[in-house]
């Protein structure tokens, strides 16, 4: 069976991870199109299990989560009425926690916006964590049950509940994507004793922008949505590994990983391909 060098599948996923599409990277790079989803499956699925080993005991503090649109297949207004509610066609949400001082992800989760996703995310999160954190929401209810029932009273839980005005926003402004007016914020303690001066979603809004700046498939208004749910989680576990391990953050000058003390280098995209070779 003929393979590609580590060194031009490491340049795949480079470009992939830059933000480019399936279709510009067999372009620039010159492989088939069936070579990038082949090895952007293999990696990524190397990359789940790899984060999901090593991402436990970890002595964060500071925690934001947040979830981020997409979709797969279609617009959810395009799903065929014999398949709504078939989970994989049409919305997808990602839900994504980072935390504010080492900029870590340490887990998320891929699914509906509903309680059912947000218990599953949150009871994932809780058993990564070593100790007490201050942790910080949107004011999605679906958080409230999710964080009572995977913490307890053992955490310090605010929510950041944003005030939006829609005067001056027309019909086509909605369809075009263009926010609300936020007109404020509120600040709620839900449990235990956050310090509200932290209270906030900055950093794991800057993440979704990230995210959408890194993956083509979650880029608005474009064709370059996912076709496929398998491929869709293996771009996002893709991305989580080359953020986490690979790309120096501006403001720590090292990794996120190595800033939380679960690496002791830069990883390179070689070093990806080869974890995924071993299966470590």
């Amino acid at each position: 069976m003929n393979r590609l060098k580590t060194k031009d599948r490491a340049r795949i996923l480079s470009v992939l991870c830059e933000g480019m599409g399936v279709n510009a990277t067999c372009r620039i790079t010159g492989a088939s199109k069936n070579t990038v989803l082949k090895l952007l499956a293999d990696v990524g699925e190397a990359c789940a299990l790899y984060q999901d080993r090593v991402m436990t005991g970890l002595a964060l503090k500071r925690i934001e989560c947040d979830e981020i649109w997409s979709f797969v297949g279609m617009k959810q207004k395009n799903v065929p009425v014999e398949l709504a509610g078939v989970f994989g066609l049409g919305d997808i949400y990602t839900w994504t926690a980072i935390d504010a001082d080492t900029k870590l992800v340490p887990c998320w989760h891929v699914g509906t916006r509903g309680i059912d996703s947000a218990r599953c995310f949150i009871s994932d999160l809780a058993s990564r964590l070593d100790g007490r954190v201050q942790l910080t929401t949107d004011g999605h209810k679906a958080y409230l049950n999710a964080v009572e029932e995977a913490f307890g009273q053992d955490i310090d839980f605010a929510q950041l509940v944003k005030l939006y005005g829609n005067e001056g926003q027309t019909a086509q402004d909605a369809r075009r994507y263009s926010p609300a007016q936020c007109t404020g914020a509120e600040k709620k303690r839900i449990t235990g004793n956050p310090d509200m001066e932290n209270v906030s979603t900055s950093y794991v809004e800057r993440q979704n922008l990230t995210m959408r700046m890194h993956m083509r498939r979650f880029t608005r208004l474009t064709n370059a949505f996912s076709k496929k749910l398998e491929n869709h989680m293996h771009a996002i576990s893709l991305y989580f590994m080359f953020y986490n391990f690979c790309k120096i953050h501006k403001t720590l000058r090292v990794t996120p990983a190595m800033e939380a003390g679960i690496a002791d280098h830069v990883w390179d995209l070689e070093e990806v391909v080869m974890m995924a070779d071993t299966n470590v």
